[in-house]
């Protein structure tokens, strides 16, 4: 009996040592998770504040996990969506060609009335104060927050190079874009605004002077009044007498560390740039003003308008990195 009762004890313990045996085995040959990206189209979401914020990405065929790769956030206008913007503006085709990781984040939902007393219901961005007013019982959302951990989620993800993470926005993304450099500088290492930008003349601390690009088509019927379109051979004269477009220098002269004279280069045929160098003057950081000819209130995307501004703004962004 006692010896049945031995041979039974020891059945089921080699049966528990074969079943604990099989079941780590089969483990080991299955992924522990799901891929985090595939090449392409990736749409991600993260929870900021209780809220559920959505990005897409685009990874190029190129990427590899091995090289440090490169970033641009592409800030879509008001009303739109990251995934407009992924299918519009032409960023992600140039981070396929360029081997950049592309991101399109989307903007929160609100009821706000523009400087211009214009009452909207639409996605835009919280960008700073002066250019619009929420409407009574919004909640404003923590948009630096937002795009701080989109950037926190992709060094999960990805083999990010830190140094080298830009960004770009339209319109009211452009808005956010200033907000950004005032507030992202440490983390962002150029920035260009497109058709928008913080206009009311007020001086800021940023935490880093970036590098920035304001770029603006002489037809955006959103900055000019009764389609009273300067030509570009004016540019020069409006850069010293228009009022907007002194609001606009100013703020960036006085918040950024720019000299408050500049340098003229381009064509009238096509685009003109008032440049305004650091203070100190090293390292090329430069605040730039582009005037476009016969764009409107649109982020060129060589389809809407003969300009690509993908690779415009990316032949200039990639001279800097974070020092």
């Amino acid at each position: 009996m006692k010896k049945l009762l031995s041979q039974k004890v020891m059945f089921c313990s080699f049966l528990l040592i074969f079943v604990l045996f099989f079941r780590c085995s089969t483990k080991s040959t299955e992924p522990d998770s799901e891929p985090e990206y595939e090449p392409g189209k990736n749409y991600y979401t993260t929870n900021i504040d209780g809220d559920t914020r959505e990005y897409y990405v685009h990874v190029p065929a190129g990427y590899e996990e091995t090289n440090a790769t490169p970033v641009v956030f592409m800030l879509h206008g008001g009303s739109g969506n990251g995934e407009g913007t992924y299918n519009n503006s032409g960023w992600k085709e140039l981070g396929e060609t360029e081997n950049i990781i592309t991101v399109f984040p989307t903007s929160w939902d609100y009821c706000y009335t523009k400087s211009n007393g214009e009452r909207r219901d639409d996605t835009r961005w919280n960008s700073m104060p002066g250019v619009f007013e929420f409407c009574a019982g919004e909640t404003p959302r923590d948009d630096i927050k937002f795009l701080r951990q989109i950037i926190a989620e992709l060094h999960q993800r990805f083999n990010v190079d830190a140094k080298r993470i830009y960004m770009a926005g339209f319109s009211s993304g452009a808005q956010m874009g200033f907000r950004c450099a005032v507030e992202m500088s440490d983390v962002l290492a150029a920035i260009v605004q497109s058709a928008g930008t913080h206009q009311i003349d007020t001086v800021f601390t940023p935490l880093r002077n970036i590098p920035i690009t304001f770029e603006l088509g002489n037809e955006d019927e959103t900055w000019f009044d009764n389609e009273i379109y300067p030509p570009l051979a004016l540019f020069d004269s409006a850069l010293t007498n228009y009022y907007l477009f002194q609001r606009i220098i100013n703020v960036h002269t006085k918040t950024f560390d720019f000299e408050s004279t500049y340098t003229l280069t381009g064509d009238t045929s096509s685009a003109l740039t008032a440049t305004f160098k650091g203070i100190p003057d090293v390292g090329n950081r430069e605040f730039n003003f582009t005037l476009i000819k016969e764009l409107d209130h649109s982020y060129p995307n060589s389809v809407n308008h003969p300009v690509y501004g993908a690779s415009q703004n990316w032949q200039w962004m990639k001279q800097y990195s974070i020092p």
